[in-house]
């Protein structure tokens, strides 16, 4: 969430998201997999309801009438973290963050799938089954594309391209400054710093502050539970993800198309796209991608399908 990092050129970044929203829309099939009585008695993956045709899936259709096992989920598992495990499986999860746990990684073993899931629970209108599934599928795909660049790790020569080294970092390697702005609302803790940490590079105690509220943690004066607490960190993106602030629309209202476009958005050329999210999570370091059409349609060629 910085805006101090140049962007990468437009077809080397959108070729590498292109990849982690191909990935995703793979995640199709496996809500097809055959269970239940139709596959003596096999039981679908992440909780997932078992449908009174033998097919796993978390829509009205698996789990409402005639659904012949896994209803309401299993075990304790949270809604909000079941409706983004049936879009996102551990498997895709680590294939989508291949590199993520590789020695050259500072931030190897943090990030993990659980921590993704427990944070997701906290936030039920996150790809939440209200939505349709390709409006599912999409948010998830944009929320991992974006942390991933964030959090990229990779360099020129890196094996599987530098784009393939997402959620390599958890905090600013080399911070210029403590990113503390004077607010009377949030003020800043002695001795704390507010540079990037977690998934979306979460900055400034003007971030920390209200986040750190929203999930029930002092965040102003504990800032390093964002690279500490992989739960934490993942809230902390998600939060910002579905948080609307100044006049700019949440990632979250963006991507479901729920974003109404002003007059002003209008006249200055802001596209309910990909571009828009990278601005809200950038700033005016990227604001030209808000105005190019042709990007969304870059990034997104199956939205038009």
């Amino acid at each position: 969430m910085s805006s101090r990092r140049a962007p990468p050129s437009l077809a080397t970044a959108a070729t590498a998201i292109l990849a982690v929203l191909a990935a995703a829309l793979v995640t199709t099939g496996a809500r097809a997999q055959m269970c239940g009585a139709q596959a003596n008695g096999a039981k679908c993956a992440n909780c997932l309801c078992f449908s009174r045709f033998g097919f796993c899936g978390s829509t009205a259709d698996h789990c409402g009438a005639g659904c012949q096992s896994q209803c309401s989920g299993c075990g304790n598992t949270p809604t909000g973290a079941k409706a983004v495990a049936s879009i996102v499986s551990r498997e895709l999860f680590e294939r989508l963050l291949l590199h993520r746990n590789d020695a050259s990684c500072l931030a190897r073993g943090f990030y993990t799938y659980d921590a993704f899931l427990a944070a997701a629970a906290a936030f039920p209108a996150f790809a939440g089954t209200t939505l349709s599934t390709n409006t599912r599928k999409r948010e998830v795909a944009a929320f991992l594309g974006q942390t991933s660049h964030e959090t990229i790790g990779g360099w020129p020569t890196a094996p599987d391209g530098p784009y393939s080294w997402g959620y390599c970092l958890k905090r600013d390697r080399d911070p210029p400054s403590d990113y503390c702005e004077p607010r009377e609302e949030w003020p800043c803790a002695p001795d704390k710093q507010y540079y990037g940490r977690g998934p979306i590079q979460l900055s400034y105690n003007y971030n920390y502050g209200p986040a750190g509220r929203a999930i029930g943690v002092d965040l102003l004066n504990q800032p390093e539970l964002v690279e500490t607490d992989p739960v934490v960190s993942f809230k902390t993106a998600l939060w910002f993800w579905m948080t609307p602030r100044g006049n700019k629309p949440s990632s979250h209202s963006v991507i479901t198309g729920q974003w109404r476009r002003t007059l002003a958005d209008l006249a200055a050329g802001r596209f309910p796209g990909y571009g828009m999210i990278t601005n809200i999570i950038n700033g005016g370091l990227v604001w030209a991608m808000c105005k190019r059409p042709h990007v969304w349609v870059l990034i997104f060629p199956f939205h038009f399908s």
